[in-house]
């Protein structure tokens, strides 16, 4: 009797386990996802009616190896953002940036991509460059300079012409001619020509000339740093370290998005959102702004695709290194963990180099 009930106990036990094992196994797929996405290329193409990209690919690899049934819903970027974090949608299968911001409303999957944000000017033409050369003459630095050196060349000039005057009218005549004698002298001495068709003789004009020499040196280094600095105050640099110079221009990024908070903590005074980036790339061809700044190979994707963007280019510059992950709702943690685990296995393989290979992108 004992060893027929320990039989029963045993069985129910196998049933119980098998049916739990199973309940589990199936708690990813009795419900159908509701899948948000807005176009990003190349992680989410969309041609005419065919779905296709990075993120595409992966989601749809993920779904079939889980037994996941889903649907997928066009979305704005900041609808999908808000539906995902008050359970409207499941999953986002945008390349979404991982912030500790977004992890408080959403749970993210492991990483599958790591990229960084750059910035895309437009090219200026040759006419406008001419312009802008010749307006930088007109700039205060460089007139005050202007003013200080004329100056410095009136007055030396004046006192090496009398001091010289008496003793050596060969070169510094009387009257307004040896005025004219004097500030010759001056300017060839200040700029370091030095012509010797004009010297001192005597011991003050002598002394003059050194201080002129000297102190020439000095204001010329000081000159030609201001007039450098007007020439260039209205273009752009490639230098990889002149991120900081476009604080002060009129740059714009795509809204509630991780490079656009990057640059609202980094204090940029004008900054400007965008719903997407074709929108901000329009802008920045027609001058509205002067820069736009996102991720690297969305935005050389997009200027790729578009014959009318050829006039913009991507500088050397990069800034905010970002993971990109699909967003998981909260209420889906053991979801996220199924994914997240998945995802690891994918981007091993060799399939997922292929896949990277086709839109043009390398792993950070």
């Amino acid at each position: 009797m004992r060893l027929q009930w320990s039989f029963l106990f045993f069985a129910l036990f196998l049933i119980g386990t098998k049916g739990q094992s199973k309940s589990d196994s199936l708690s990813l797929n009795t419900e159908v996802l509701k899948v948000g996405y807005t176009t990003a290329p190349p992680f989410v193409v969309k041609e005419d009616t065919v779905l296709r990209g990075i993120n595409v690919w992966l989601w749809k690899k993920v779904a079939k190896d889980l037994g996941l049934e889903f649907e997928l819903l066009p979305m704005d970027f900041s609808d999908m953002l808000d539906s995902l974090e008050s359970g409207g949608i499941d999953v986002s299968i945008n390349p979404l940036t991982i912030t500790s911001e977004r992890s408080k409303k959403m749970e993210f999957t492991h990483s599958f991509y790591a990229s960084n944000s750059t910035v895309a000017v437009a090219e200026i033409s040759s006419f406008t460059k001419l312009l802008d050369f010749v307006r930088a003459f007109f700039n205060l630095n460089f007139l005050k300079g202007l003013g200080i050196l004329l100056l410095i060349i009136f007055l030396f000039g004046l006192a090496g012409w009398y001091f010289e005057r008496r003793e050596n009218p060969d070169d510094f005549r009387t009257g307004f001619h040896g005025i004219w004698d004097g500030l010759w002298w001056s300017a060839v001495t200040l700029t370091t020509v030095g012509y010797g068709d004009k010297a001192p003789k005597t011991r003050m004009g002598k002394t003059v000339a050194l201080i002129l020499m000297f102190g020439g040196l000095l204001f010329i280094s000081g000159l030609t740093a201001s007039i450098a600095s007007g020439l260039t105050v209205n273009h752009l640099t490639t230098d990889p370290d002149s991120f900081n110079e476009f604080k002060e221009r009129a740059v714009g990024s795509v809204k509630n998005t991780g490079t656009n908070e990057f640059l609202k903590s980094r204090f940029f005074q004008d900054l400007k959102g965008y719903n997407t980036v074709a929108e901000g790339l329009s802008a920045l061809k027609n001058n509205d702004i002067e820069a736009f700044m996102y991720d690297e190979p969305i935005l050389k994707y997009n200027i790729a695709r578009d014959s009318s963007m050829s006039s913009i280019s991507i500088l050397p510059i990069k800034f905010d290194v970002q993971f990109y992950a699909f967003g998981i709702a909260k209420k889906h943690p053991k979801l996220e963990q199924a994914i997240s685990q998945r995802i690891l296995e994918i981007i091993e393989t060799e399939e997922w180099r292929l896949v990277l290979n086709e839109f043009k992108l390398n792993e950070l």
